[in-house]
Formats: structure tokens, sequence, C-alpha cells
């Protein structure tokens, strides 16, 4: 997508500075001198342009060498020997298991909740004898 996208700025490009030159020649047809002809809108319009253009043209310079930069380093991991994953840098020195398990609770709290009947609580609704046959 960057090439083609590099290419349609190109062209843009080359279009606005054909059209500058286009103007430029007009108004020295026209017989006006130069330091006017920078104030004319239609040129400052234009090199306005040219400027986008190429800011965008960097950005895309700046884009590509990115992704060959990481092309390159992806393609150097690839290329480097493996390691064992065993005593890397990745693994964490186990803590003792002594915190990880569920805090006692104080004597002096609630007691945990015997297993009910699943419906303690709910009424239950009758049904007529015909919707049980």
């Amino acid at each position: 997508m960057g090439f083609m996208r590099k290419q349609m700025l190109l062209q843009q490009r080359a279009s606005f500075e054909r059209t500058l030159q286009e103007r430029m020649s007009y108004l020295s047809d026209k017989g006006v001198v130069s330091p006017k002809a920078e104030k004319d809108t239609i040129v400052k319009k234009l090199k306005a342009d040219i400027k986008a253009v190429n800011k965008r043209l960097r950005t895309v310079a700046e884009n590509d060498k990115r992704t060959e930069e990481m092309a390159r380093t992806k393609a150097e991991k690839a290329a480097a020997p493996q390691k064992e994953q065993e005593g890397g840098k990745g693994e964490k020195p186990k803590k003792a298991e002594e915190g990880k398990g569920k805090k006692a609770k104080p004597e002096g709290g609630k007691a945990p909740k015997a297993p009910g009947p699943a419906k303690e609580g709910k009424p239950e609704i009758k049904k007529s004898a015909e919707e049980k046959a």
C-alpha cells in the first residue's frame, strides 16, 4: 500500500509543480514582477500544496524505513540460535506457597453457609393436574 501511495504523491507533486510553473510564466507574460508574483493567491496555494505533499512523502519514507528495520530485526531473530527456556530472564523465582492459600476467618466471624435445598425461600407454584400429565 505504501508504494502505491508514494507513486500517487509523486504524481500530485509533479502536477502541482507543473501548474506552478505555468502560473509563474503567465504572470511574467502579464508583466507582474517576481515579488508581487509571490503574493498571488494561486501561487501561494500551489506552494502550500507542494509543501504538504513533501511532508506526506517524508512520512511515507519514514514508514518504509521502519518497516525495513522491523523486517531486518525479525530476520535476525529468526536466524539467531534459540536459547533454552530454562533459567532464562523471563522466569521469576517461585515464592513460598504460604501466602497463596485462603485466609483464615477470624473466630468471631460468620460461619460458612451449609448447603441447603436449592429452592429455599421461593414460593412453589402449584400446577394443575392437566399440566403435570
